[in-house]
């Protein structure tokens, strides 16, 4: 079996208590293998204060171009909370397996994880597009 190697993380405080409780709901519900993916990220992440995160790390509510590395495709979303998902929008809820394998990552980081189906999956961070707490930063 193939070793991954997962790339190190960084959530604000905010996102880390927000995700924290969604990830403990979710394992109890019908998203379970996600929730499970959401809290081993949470577990692995360095927690930073809002106001002093990169604006190239993918938080929640930033527009993110990322790369399927599987089908090459580059895509373009914003990184939601369940229930502000609109896929026609590009919006994406952190309880997917592609959210929870984008939040926290840098630009040029990449995730890879095994799919429902026993394939690899993998994604890599292009660009922060937006980010939140970057326009927050500005305005303190």
């Amino acid at each position: 079996m193939k070793q991954v190697t997962v790339p190190p993380i960084t959530i604000t405080t905010v996102d880390y208590d927000r995700l924290a409780w969604i990830a403990t709901a979710g394992v109890n519900g019908q998203r379970c293998t996600v929730a499970k993916m959401l809290a081993d990220e949470l577990d692995r992440a360095m927690i930073a204060a809002p106001g002093t995160i990169r604006p190239d790390i993918v938080t929640m509510h930033s527009e993110v171009e990322y790369r399927d590395e599987v089908t090459g495709d580059v895509r373009r979303t914003t990184l939601v909370y369940p229930g502000e998902e609109d896929w026609d929008a590009g919006r994406i809820s952190v309880l997917t397996p592609v959210g929870a394998a984008l939040i926290g990552l840098s630009e040029g980081q990449s995730m890879e994880w095994q799919g429902p189906t026993g394939g690899r999956r993998k994604v890599t961070v292009q660009r922060v597009r937006f980010q939140p707490e970057r326009m927050a930063g500005i305005s303190a």
